[in-house]
């Protein structure tokens, strides 16, 4: 359990860096070849984290403190589940699951991220004034 928070504390730790970087670096500011070269070893690092160190860490808590192997059959609580699937539910089952969510919620923040990076220092269009239709006042492209 131990390795599993330390793992997920570090992948928020990184992300965390990322953030504070992003907002002290003036948009637009060019890389030297060092700056480039510490980015890309310290994103490696980070997908290092989110796509194996992290979901091999809860395979290894949940399969050896957790006990969710192939024959431990899930009941449910008070064994509702015993009569009420029509099919056989094993914790190694929940345990991929979860794997998977591990998965697409790191793939999620990979993406997010790099759009938020991308993004940052954009202004926002201003909203054109409407008519009571919903109709825009001003054509498109005009100034006010």
């Amino acid at each position: 359990m131990v390795a599993f928070v330390v793992s997920v504390l570090g992948t928020i730790l990184s992300v965390a860096v990322i953030v504070l970087v992003a907002k002290r670096r003036p948009v637009g500011t060019p890389l030297t070849w060092g700056e480039a070269m510490v980015a890309a070893t310290f994103v490696f690092w980070l997908m290092f984290l989110i796509y194996g160190i992290v979901p091999h860490q809860w395979l290894t808590w949940a399969d050896n403190e957790l006990g969710w192997r192939k024959d431990k059959i899930l009941f449910g609580p008070g064994d509702v589940l015993d009569t009420a699937l029509p099919f056989t539910m094993t914790y190694e089952v929940i345990r991929d699951f979860i794997a998977v969510g591990i998965y697409g919620v790191g793939l999620a923040g990979h993406v997010g991220l790099w759009i938020w990076w991308q993004n940052r220092g954009k202004e926002k269009p201003k909203a054109l004034p409407t008519s009571a239709y919903g109709r825009p006042l001003v054509k498109p492209g005009a100034t006010s």
